[in-house]
């Protein structure tokens, strides 16, 4: 993640989580860590899918940032044995339960070969919304990005680009919050938006 990632983030994430919008990522170094960490000092909550076990968090780096989740009523979760280790296998499984637990996947920042297309795949499959940030075209970080814009993902400059897409009541001038992939707090933990 660059600095344009931050700035992304940081017009993104304060106004989805003021309006309980829920964040779930993967919890990786760069993007996920900064959604996270954004989503965390803006007292919003969000879950964080593990591409390993329970009882061997991954990066370890980010053990810190996990526990912070935690305290904040957020949630690490897996689908993974307790013991497992961060293969790269386990990773593509991870994104398709990201994918399954949000009703909108926003890329942020993208190489041409990411897991963040890998997500957006899998989120298309299964009927969800796919957004994206454009960014510069001088560098790589962000073909995947363009990528997804050219085949139909809704392009996303601020929280009303997205959370206009699930029917909610604002005016463009409106504070929104959004969360990267979003889900929308309801009566039902199972259900999300």
């Amino acid at each position: 993640a660059d600095a344009y990632a931050r700035v992304a983030i940081e017009r993104l994430i304060p106004s989805l989580v003021q309006d309980d919008w829920n964040v779930i990522s993967g919890g990786a170094l760069g993007v996920d860590s900064l959604v996270h960490d954004k989503t965390v000092q803006s007292r919003g909550k969000t879950i964080v899918v593990l591409g390993s076990g329970l009882l061997n968090w991954y990066p370890a780096s980010n053990s810190g940032l996990f526990n912070q989740v935690i305290q904040s009523g957020g949630m690490i979760v897996s689908c993974f044995s307790l013991q497992t280790q961060p293969i790269p296998s386990n990773f593509p499984a991870r994104n398709r339960i990201i994918a399954g637990l949000s009703q909108g996947t926003v890329v942020v920042q993208a190489a041409s070969k990411s897991g963040a297309l890998i997500t957006a795949d899998f989120a298309l499959e299964q009927g969800r919304q796919v957004f994206a940030v454009p960014g510069s075209i001088e560098h790589g970080l962000h073909d995947g990005c363009h990528y997804l814009i050219q085949q139909g993902a809704k392009l996303v400059t601020n929280a009303y680009d997205i959370v206009v897409e699930f029917g909610c009541d604002v005016t463009e001038n409106q504070d929104v919050q959004i969360q990267l992939p979003l889900t929308k707090e309801t009566t039902d933990p199972l259900t999300s938006t």
